[in-house]
């Protein structure tokens, strides 16, 4: 039996992570800033450890003990300044697991994050990925997945009510890399259950490459508007719309800035040129099964 040390509480990816870990008899505990999450994870046979990942002390204490952990940058859009926060993560959990015996991490990160710097929110993850490659004697799998397909789901209105999606990325000829939440946890737990992954390493985690276009035109025929068109916003557009919607100027300049690197193809360089390809089970079609519902519920 190992111990892990879960974050993202029982996100998207974090929960089947803690299932299937839990299933194999390990003993997993699952950091949650949400006391109210307690009851559930225990429920699921996982210890909670409640806090914050801000909170030095709480991640010293909660992973002193483990053999491995998943690390992810859990989002928080009440920050003033989101990259100023992730360092801070990222800072608190290289210095808790220098005081652990943990070997073996599995780190969260995206597509572009080779880029350092000019990539919005991903800028962040890239930070963690430089201080984990310079921890000496430690095992570190790096997953990098493309643009969420539940990114999607922040849609549902645009199509509704102006009938069309998009975003200030996505109008050009080159395909969007894709990826379903299930196949980035089947990875991370496939890494995290063997134990297996030495040194350094990057994965890609993708499932499927479209263009805007055809996401647009496949998305429509499921929901049943034949045409719908992806739109490319201009960036000063794309900026006024997340900030009339309510999210901060922080967080807005820095979505902004990723769909620009995606627009520009420097967030996709990396993973072109490795031709690591489509990995994932989940192509666009198996989401849209998903999407159809949260639709029709409007």
């Amino acid at each position: 039996m190992k111990k892990y040390v879960i974050t993202g509480a029982l996100g998207h990816i974090s929960r089947p992570i803690v299932t299937g870990l839990v299933k194999e008899g390990h003993h997993v505990t699952v950091i949650t800033s949400n006391a109210e999450r307690v009851a559930e994870i225990e429920s699921m046979g996982a210890q909670a450890a409640v806090g914050s990942v801000t909170d030095m002390a709480f991640l010293a204490e909660t992973f002193k003990d483990a053999d491995a952990a998943y690390l992810m940058i859990p989002p928080n859009f009440a920050v003033p300044h989101f990259l100023t926060y992730a360092r801070e993560v990222a800072d608190n959990y290289i210095t808790a697991i220098k005081g652990s015996r943990i070997t073996h991490i599995v780190q969260l990160s995206s597509i572009g994050a080779h880029l350092r710097s000019g990539a919005g929110p991903i800028d962040g993850l890239a930070y963690l990925e430089d201080r984990l490659s310079a921890l000496k004697d430690m095992n570190v799998k790096v997953l990098r997945p493309g643009y969420f397909f539940y990114n999607f789901y922040t849609m549902l209105g645009m199509i509704q009510h102006a009938g069309i999606m998009g975003s200030n990325f996505g109008g050009g000829e080159e395909k969007m890399a894709l990826s379903h939440h299930e196949d980035i946890a089947a990875r991370a737990l496939d890494a995290l259950s063997k134990l297996d992954f030495s040194g350094y390493s990057i994965d890609y985690v993708i499932s499927d490459e479209r263009q805007g276009s055809d996401v647009a035109a496949t998305t429509g025929k499921a929901i049943g508007k034949d045409g719908l068109p992806w739109l490319q916003f201009a960036d000063e557009d794309a900026m006024k719309a997340m900030l009339e919607s309510g999210l901060s100027r922080d967080m807005a300049e820095n979505y902004v800035a990723m769909g620009k690197a995606f627009r520009e193809g420097r967030a996709q360089e990396h993973y072109q040129e490795t031709k690591a390809g489509i990995s994932g089970k989940h192509k666009l079609e198996d989401f849209l099964k998903e999407f159809v519902v949260a639709y029709a519920a409007q």
